[in-house]
């Protein structure tokens, strides 16, 4: 194989980081940005990096993944976590919270049975690879990427088999998202055909609009000098304590133990004056360690894997129909506003960027409710990704 024409770690970080700046960058521009809003800017920052490791720009394997892979994620973890507003979720209604649970149930029941159901399809040569990969997979359609990363870390995933994931993911969950978005255009007629009370949607808003002028503020130096230090502070002593403690089987690992204590000091620094690092951007630094992160995973793909995921394609459109029966059937039995649903159906599946978008394409003002409870899904799908592996990998010993 010829050598990549970018070697150095330190080189391939710059090229990536200016990768992700041109790409902010063009999003900013009214036409362009409606574009991302069909197609989400992570498509773009996961297939770039795939496109010039393929072109023989970047190199498939670099010592920087790793360090990206092992470091900066539990860091991105607390500082996502850390905007997490509990009090906020439960006042923003009954309605967006049980439907983005359910949607989340729907995730953890919806990949077993989808194995189940099409296991048989999925080449042999996968092996165990096949229930782990699609673990990585549930982590990332309740939480976001970074938990895509963290269970698929765990379970023992390989890069390659993440690699081969990543494409079901972003193929099946972007028809979704369209889906989802379709939505916005006729809520008001679903709405009145179901009988829903839309009365809720206006005092989210109202709460909706003070948060969002209540928080936001101009970051000092001292500001992200702390974010900083709590993001791998935080991963520095986690990782040290996960040494410590035991494995509990096949799933709960040292990795495992990692992703498990940062999320849970991200929770508990969420109840403290460490909160209010939000206003000043902890949340967009913590995304800027994500997306170099889901940068370096597109970057270690390989076209041929496409070959590879068909069957896992089949698993993928079977599970997130399992999921949409389910959110949409609880939608109609609380007679709730279609925004719920896709909102709470998109910070399950998308995460952060794209429940935003989501959110947004109802109405500008509630793309922070997106945010709210992608978070939250920030928290679960740790948690949720776990019980799914583990139903996964008995499907996995039933099958075989």
């Amino acid at each position: 194989m010829t050598p990549a024409l970018v070697q150095d770690p330190m080189a391939v970080l710059a090229v990536l980081l200016g990768m992700l700046g041109l790409l902010v960058l063009v999003d900013r521009h009214p036409r362009v940005h409606r574009f991302f809003g069909v197609v989400p800017l992570i498509v773009f920052i996961y297939f770039v990096p795939t496109a010039l490791s393929n072109l023989g720009v970047l190199p498939l394997q670099s010592e920087l993944y790793r360090f990206v892979r092992v470091y900066l994620l539990p860091a991105s973890l607390v500082l996502l976590v850390l905007s997490v507003d509990l009090p906020s979720i439960v006042r923003l209604g009954r309605n967006a919270v049980v439907l983005f649970l359910a949607g989340a149930v729907g995730i953890v029941l919806g990949g077993p049975l989808a194995y189940l159901a099409l296991g048989g399809f999925v080449p042999a040569e996968l092996g165990d690879q096949a229930w782990k990969g699609l673990a990585a997979l549930s982590g990332s359609w309740i939480g976001g990427s970074a938990n895509f990363v963290a269970i698929g870390q765990s379970v023992g995933a390989l890069d390659s088999t993440l690699s081969m994931l990543v494409v079901v993911d972003v193929g099946v969950s972007n028809i979704w998202t369209a889906v989802l978005l379709s939505f916005a255009g006729r809520e008001r007629k679903m709405d009145e055909r179901l009988g829903a009370d839309r009365r809720t949607l206006d005092a989210v808003r109202e709460e909706v609009e003070r948060l969002q002028a209540g928080s936001a503020r101009p970051a000092s130096l001292a500001d992200l000098l702390w974010m900083l230090a709590i993001a791998f502070g935080s991963t520095v002593a986690c990782t040290a304590l996960a040494r410590e403690l035991p494995d509990l089987g096949t799933v709960v690992t040292g990795s495992t133990w990692v992703v498990l204590l940062v999320t849970g000091v991200g929770v508990v620094l969420s109840f403290t004056p460490a909160r209010k690092l939000e206003g000043a951007g902890a949340s967009r630094m913590g995304s800027v360690l994500l997306y170099l992160l889901i940068a370096t995973i597109g970057a270690q793909a390989e076209f041929r894997r496409l070959l590879d995921a068909p069957a896992l394609v089949a698993v993928g459109m079977l599970w997130m129909a399992f999921h949409a029966a389910v959110i949409l059937g609880v939608r109609r039995l609380l007679k709730a506003p279609i925004f719920f649903a896709a909102v709470g159906s998109q910070a399950n599946v998308g995460g952060t960027a794209s429940a935003s978008v989501v959110a947004a394409a109802f109405h500008p003002a509630l793309a922070p409710v997106g945010v709210l409870l992608a978070v939250l899904g920030y928290v679960l799908g740790t948690y949720g990704g776990l019980v799914c592996a583990v139903l996964l990998e008995q499907v996995y010993h039933l099958i075989r």
